[in-house]
């Protein structure tokens, strides 16, 4: 039976997240809300306790975690990390953002999948931060959706899939921006894009210099191996079909002909485009941020109720890297 906790952020100390925080500590699996997603989290130093982790989601075993902090400083207990470094990061975090570092022997290898590095994030969600407080230990997590569907940021939707399913069920306020962390390889000369996130590549070639960026962030191929979350294997994908559209000034409705009842996310200026057809939409702003925060939500709302989702192509500059990245891995098709 899980136990199911609304806390607010702006109330920290109470006996609720106390008790989740001391569950986590004795091998407990705690659902609890970050600035990006809600988390599905374990003691990140129980190999017991993290196997739950991998149960309750159905996740490949050579798929790492994210090992959440609740402070900077903490870092240099698990990974190798240099002052400049550390530096560089402080300016930076806590927030939507996650660092591949050299791991010390301190964390487990099932956090790892194996693998030298680990991935270290410093949410910036309140609830988050103290809940790694109140448990003394560092958080092993992903996002808390059943592997391969689309992230879960609304308390409803995690508690419909995720009921029963783990522990304690914390739900607060939705999360901020909608999308997973950015995730950068912090061990190479130059610094690594492995995720795009809430972070821009942009922001972040201010802070850490020259940025290297994938053909596997962009679709090109897929990446060899994952030693970060999201690298590998179809993510974030409804029941039903998504199709992305690149240019919806070309004929593509024969594409679609079979579809009784979809659903399409769309610019406002390309609305000429099937306005006419009487089908349902929903607006894409223009600077793609309102869309990032309420993708994966409105991912799950017409899973349940349309035959298929059409959405147009954004540009891959800024928040929309990060959009695109998420959408073509749920994509069944692209056109």
């Amino acid at each position: 039976m899980t136990k199911i906790f609304n806390i607010d952020s702006l109330n920290l100390n109470n006996d609720k997240l106390k008790e989740a925080g001391l569950a986590l500590k004795n091998g407990k699996t705690v659902i609890f809300p970050t600035e990006t997603v809600y988390g599905l989290g374990a003691n990140g130093l129980d190999e017991t306790a993290i196997k739950k982790i991998y149960k309750a989601k159905g996740r490949p075993s050579d798929n790492p975690l994210i090992l959440h902090l609740s402070n900077v400083e903490d870092i240099k207990k698990y990974a190798y990390i240099n002052e400049e470094l550390l530096n560089k990061i402080k300016k930076i975090t806590p927030g939507p953002i996650t660092f591949v570092l050299i791991k010390k022997e301190i964390v487990p290898d099932i956090v790892t999948a194996n693998r030298e590095t680990v991935a270290i994030r410093i949410p910036a969600h309140p609830i988050a931060r103290e809940l790694i407080k109140n448990a003394g230990v560092p958080i092993a997590a992903p996002s808390a959706n059943i592997s391969g569907k689309p992230s879960l940021t609304r308390s409803k939707d995690v508690i419909e899939e995720m009921n029963n399913r783990v522990d304690y069920i914390i739900t607060s306020d939705d999360p901020d921006f909608g999308l997973e962390s950015t995730v950068i390889d912090l061990t190479k000369k130059n610094v690594v894009l492995l995720r795009p996130g809430p972070i821009s590549p942009e922001k972040l070639k201010d802070i850490f210099g020259k940025i290297e960026v994938p053909d596997f962030i962009y679709g090109k191929k897929e990446a060899d191996i994952a030693i970060a979350p999201g690298m590998k294997y179809r993510h974030y994908s409804p029941e039903k079909p998504v199709i992305l559209v690149k240019d919806f000034s070309k004929d593509f409705k024969n594409d679609i002909k079979n579809f009784k009842k979809p659903v399409f996310f769309i610019l406002k200026e390309n609305l000429k485009f099937i306005k006419n057809d009487g089908f349902d939409y929903e607006i894409i702003d223009k600077n793609y941020f309102e869309f990032a925060v309420k993708l994966f939500a409105l991912l799950r709302k017409y899973d349940k109720t349309h035959d298929a989702i059409i959405i147009e192509s954004l540009k891959d500059e800024g928040i929309g890297i990060a959009i695109m990245n998420r959408l073509r891995k749920a994509a069944s098709k692209i056109i």
